[in-house]
């Protein structure tokens, strides 16, 4: 049962009983034993289903959690328990204050952590004595692959747009860049929720086009590593909200060019990892060592700079973008650990 399907034989008992044997190899994982009960779900007319009793108490015990909060409870503190909660993949999350009632900073913290950063919640309680939050979101409208595609596209578009807002010194659009970053996380986040519950359930695991669970953690990875090129590029746009004036242009054109060149890097990263491409991983690395060519580009043109903070801006910036190359190869590598035994068996 290594790949989770095999097939057994219909018999035929008694005068009106048709049985099928169950594999051993399963019955012992879970520690059943003869005499406990299964429960059967017809699902369509061409699929039946099978829980065992712990399967029932998990999704139970799944459904609704209780945060108690104290009336000095920090909101960031708040908010964390809130996060993890919600990567455990419950349906109902009750925020309840242990003594009293919430205090008015304590419930918008937990308004605001709703409304930013976790994808499908919706508030349907609310009042001193207790938040309600419900998570909504069918676990298959937006597949995994689907959301860290969005994902993907959203953090490209800041590192080019953090790179316009410094180019035309526009402030509102750098401000756009630093609140798209909160879109990158909630993506991230469900994103992480779907592989909690994918680990927990090998039937979710399937629908969600897992081949085992391992290759979650895989995803996990990479999901973090996302998440960290769209902070990259609020960095940039932070830098532009606290000097308030662009880089020269002739600069700024080799940052543009080293920003475009990373994220090709990244783009071949993520299609070898929808590919499921050993090959295409290996290439990508390769490819990521030539990042220093265009920094080396952008170090010529800075040498003529005479202002001690515009030197330091184009150092701190042409990091920014470096990093994302980082984050390519982390990937890349990360696809390479995924796929590897598949490629030495061709």
């Amino acid at each position: 049962m290594e790949n989770g399907e095999e097939t057994r034989k219909i018999q035929f008992t008694g005068k009106s009983s048709y049985i099928v044997s169950l594999p051993k190899q399963w019955i012992m994982e879970l520690g059943l034993k003869q005499g406990d009960q299964i429960r059967m779900v017809r699902k369509g007319s061409s699929t039946l289903e099978l829980y065992p009793p712990k399967f029932e108490s998990r999704t139970q015990k799944i459904e609704d959690a209780v945060i108690e909060i104290n009336e000095e409870e920090e909101a960031s503190s708040i908010v964390r328990k809130l996060i993890s909660l919600y990567f455990l993949g419950y349906k109902t999350i009750n925020v309840k204050p242990k003594n009293g009632r919430l205090s008015g900073h304590q419930r918008n913290a937990v308004k605001e952590a709703v409304k930013r950063m976790l994808m499908g919640s919706e508030i349907i309680a609310d009042s001193s004595v207790g938040i309600t939050v419900q998570v909504l979101v069918n676990l298959l409208e937006l597949t995994v692959d689907g959301a860290f595609k969005r994902m993907i596209h959203l953090a490209k578009s800041m590192s080019n747009d953090a790179l316009l807002a410094v180019k035309e010194n526009n402030l509102e659009l750098a401000q756009e860049v630093i609140n798209t970053d909160d879109e990158v996380d909630r993506f991230g986040f469900y994103i992480i929720r779907q592989l909690k519950i994918a680990i927990q359930n090998e039937h979710m695991l399937k629908e969600m086009g897992f081949r085992n669970a391992r290759n979650c953690l895989g995803y996990r990875l990479v999901v973090k590593n996302i998440e960290r090129t769209g902070d990259h590029a609020a960095f940039i746009a932070k830098d532009l909200l606290e000097f308030k004036k662009p880089v020269k242009k002739e600069i700024l054109q080799k940052l543009q060019d080293m920003n475009e060149f990373c994220l090709s890097v990244l783009d071949d990263a993520c299609l070898a990892l929808f590919k499921e491409d050993y090959n295409q991983a290996e290439r990508t690395i390769t490819k990521t060592d030539e990042v220093v060519k265009f920094e080396k580009k952008v170090r010529d043109a800075s040498k003529l700079l005479k202002d001690d903070e515009e030197i330091y801006r184009v150092r701190r910036m042409t990091e920014n973008i470096r990093r994302i190359a980082e984050y390519a190869s982390d990937i890349a590598e990360i696809v390479l650990n995924m796929n590897v035994e598949k490629a030495l068996k061709k």
